[in-house]
């Protein structure tokens, strides 16, 4: 790709942001602030386009000019993944929201890329109904969520948001609207953009199931110490067959060995008068959490048959625990994502304390084996390379993987945030028919796609 002019300062970058002010509006085209970055690397241009055919008029001013676009929605995970090469175009997607007129009680929605997914949720919500999509970063839109592939405890039993997808609109390169769905091809290429960062195409809508709101809900939760104990639990809840919609763990930095228990404690945690409570345990205590979903008298049962069948300290709640739907990490942290069979899961939990000297939080769905991790910021990069290097080598023989979702800058340049990816080649072939050119957030993807 021939280099695009350097600074905003040049007479076509003028041109550029005139053009962009046409087509979006005078408040909703600027030149880039310090705030406007993709993953540490700074914007020139940021344009917010007020629907669809706005949108493709941004990326065919961007192929004219041989530009890069990126996509970003409310910009909660826009430091996930690697850093783009370029970002001459940030095209905000605020604008491209709405959720389509349906019949109520319809099937499906279709939702605008840029609605707040709790927007989105209080909407439906009216008419009794809900997306089962709850990702955990707050403020996501639902373009954002697609695009990363985020998803929250309830991919348990419904499956990631993009497992939901039933179509999408999306804008190629050159600014061509497209409908992908209705078929197995089309629904192929709508889920290739799920992850994609932006990099193979710009959503501008997508079609999802809804179902209607549970009229019961209760977490059994019960508190965890190691790994290990968290794996024996979690074969128990699911060979009961319990349906449960979540299953998910928080094992803090803290948790250590299980402390003793004298036998009339243990007797007293067990008493059927405990069963209405919720679990409390020691301080430092990790927990397993179990989210049952239902009619509410089936749910009750459910609810009931399960703490019977954790005992220990386990207990029963309306609300979701203070934890739940959150990451382990935060700014500044190295955030990992874990992927293992739930087999062994417990295995990948200790090569990662083992590598890292000590326990390191780790929270996320162990019934799915998908976790996520935190790496102290200021730990030294190749520290962390040696840590991800151990972890890798352990999850390799178990057809598991390990992917540092964002990082210091400092620990992004020193380490391979994606591990050995076995699709590749397909994502590879993707990139090449879609954006043939690298115009569409190039570098974000693995490979340096």
């Amino acid at each position: 790709m021939a280099a695009a002019a350097s600074s905003t300062d040049r007479p076509g970058a003028l041109d550029i942001t005139r053009r962009l002010t046409e087509i979006c509006g005078p408040p909703f085209a600027r030149l880039a602030g310090p705030a406007d970055e993709v993953a540490g690397r700074p914007a020139r241009w940021v344009a917010v386009p007020g629907g669809p055919h706005a949108a493709a008029e941004v990326l065919r001013l961007a192929a004219r000019h041989d530009l890069t676009v990126v996509p970003r929605g409310a910009g909660t995970k826009i430091d996930w993944g690697a850093a783009p090469d370029r970002v001459d175009i940030m095209l905000d997607t605020g604008r491209l929201a709405g959720i389509g007129h349906q019949p109520t009680g319809a099937p499906t929605a279709e939702v605008g890329a840029g609605t707040p997914l709790r927007a989105v949720q209080a909407a439906l919500e009216r008419t009794g109904q809900r997306l089962a999509v709850d990702a955990p970063s707050p403020g996501a839109t639902l373009g954002g969520v697609l695009a990363a592939g985020e998803a929250g405890p309830l991919r348990h039993r419904h499956g990631s948001p993009c497992d939901q997808l039933l179509g999408v609109r999306y804008l190629d390169a050159d600014g061509e609207l497209v409908n992908a769905g209705g078929g197995v091809d089309g629904l192929e290429l709508a889920r290739l953009l799920c992850g994609s960062q932006g990099a193979l195409g710009v959503l501008v809508s997508a079609t999802l199931r809804v179902q209607a709101v549970p009229a019961g809900r209760i977490w059994v939760t019960r508190p965890v110490w190691t790994p290990l104990e968290v794996h024996d639990l979690v074969r128990v809840v699911l060979a009961a067959r319990l349906d449960p919609a979540a299953v998910e763990l928080d094992l803090p930095a803290g948790a250590g060995p299980r402390p003793r228990q004298d036998g009339r404690a243990e007797s007293m945690a067990r008493h059927p008068s405990m069963a209405g409570r919720a679990a409390l345990g020691p301080a430092g205590a990790g927990r397993l959490a179990v989210l049952l979903e239902g009619g509410p008298a089936d749910v009750a049962e459910r609810a009931d048959r399960l703490v019977t069948l954790l005992g220990g300290r386990s207990g029963v709640s309306h609300s979701a625990p203070e934890w739940w739907r959150r990451y382990p990490f935060g700014p500044g942290d190295t955030a990992l994502r874990i992927e293992v069979p739930i087999a062994d899961l417990h295995a990948a939990v200790y090569a990662l304390r083992d590598a890292a000297g000590a326990p390191v939080p780790v929270r996320g769905s162990a019934g799915l084996g998908v976790v996520h991790a935190a790496l102290p910021g200021a730990m030294a990069p190749d520290r962390v390379a040696s840590i991800l290097a151990a972890v890798r080598g352990v999850l390799l023989a178990r057809r598991g993987r390990c992917v540092v979702l964002s990082a210091p800058p400092a620990v992004r340049r020193a380490v391979d945030l994606w591990g050995e990816l076995a699709g590749l080649p397909r994502l590879r072939a993707a990139k090449e028919h879609l954006d043939p050119h690298h115009r569409l957030a190039p570098g974000r993807l693995p490979g340096g796609l």
